[in-house]
């Protein structure tokens, strides 16, 4: 992976985990990702306007991926109210690598060398101590963070693969599939109603505030990965990226007063190197 194009990642990895401590540190994560999703779909919506049409191959992708993060959204919204941050961000993203690698070796012929074999092993022992420390980690909260683990990797596929198909038009790509985030607000509404979205910009204008602005900061988190996946392999995007997990703790620990012990900085430190071999 190029220098340039990897350090794009690193601060992809740095915003990824940024907008994920604003979730987290939102009472109502259900609510705030409602209006992260809002803040995406109106940016989104006006990208359409100015950008070319998305070519025809790249379509089933656009509504593939887009569906996925819906249910990407409600995952992580289940994982972040059974656990902290600092303990369902290493699983979810820790184990997408592992996933990603192995879909795109069958989907994509992206081939699995002994380096990358090393950073699997490395990201699976990262997150096995992660699961298991002292048992704080409820067996609801490791599945939650898998599950939402496995739809990381589904989508980062998905995308890797559309991205590919749409002539080098990523920002098309991305805005097309990011106006699928218009269902999060749907869903609120239909399980808690209109009025339940609309009251809490009145109620509580600063959580609102920051999930908008997380909104926006996610926009540039993947939209970055997209970009780079349509000349670097997908694993090796993803693996990058998911050296987030050590900046997710460190906000954990510094913003959200959580504890951090040695052990999980030490498996945060394994699941970051393997990490860093599946990307070379």
């Amino acid at each position: 992976m190029l220098t340039y194009t990897g350090g794009l990642v690193l601060v992809a990895a740095l915003l990824h985990a940024t907008w994920n401590a604003m979730l987290h540190g939102n009472h109502d994560r259900f609510l705030s990702m409602t209006w992260m999703s809002i803040a995406i779909s109106v940016v989104s919506s006006v990208v359409v306007l100015f950008a070319p049409w998305p070519t025809r191959a790249a379509w089933p992708y656009i509504v593939a991926s887009g569906l996925t993060h819906i249910v990407y959204n409600m995952s992580l919204v289940r994982a972040y109210r059974r656990s902290d941050l600092g303990e369902a961000y290493p699983i979810a993203r820790g184990s997408s690598p592992l996933l990603v690698t192995l879909g795109a070796a069958l989907f994509a012929h992206e081939a699995i060398g002994p380096l990358h074999a090393i950073g699997i092993v490395m990201i699976s022992g990262g997150i096995m101590t992660l699961a298991l420390e002292g048992g704080n980690v409820s067996r609801a909260g490791v599945l939650s963070a898998l599950t939402t683990g496995a739809t990381i990797a589904l989508y980062t596929v998905i995308d890797g693969i559309g991205v590919r198909l749409s002539n080098g038009e990523a920002l098309t790509y991305t805005a097309w599939m990011f106006l699928f985030y218009w269902l999060m607000p749907v869903l609120f509404i239909a399980m808690r109603g209109a009025a339940a979205l609309w009251t809490s910009v009145r109620d509580a204008p600063l959580a609102i505030g920051s999930s908008l602005a997380g909104g926006l900061v996610s926009i540039g988190a993947y939209g970055i990965v997209i970009w780079a996946m349509q000349s670097g392999a997908m694993g090796a995007v993803s693996a990058l990226r998911e050296t987030s997990v050590v900046f997710a703790v460190l906000i954990g620990r510094m913003f959200l007063r959580e504890a951090v012990s040695a052990r999980r900085w030490m498996a945060c430190v394994i699941v970051a190197a393997g990490a860093v071999c599946l990307g070379l």
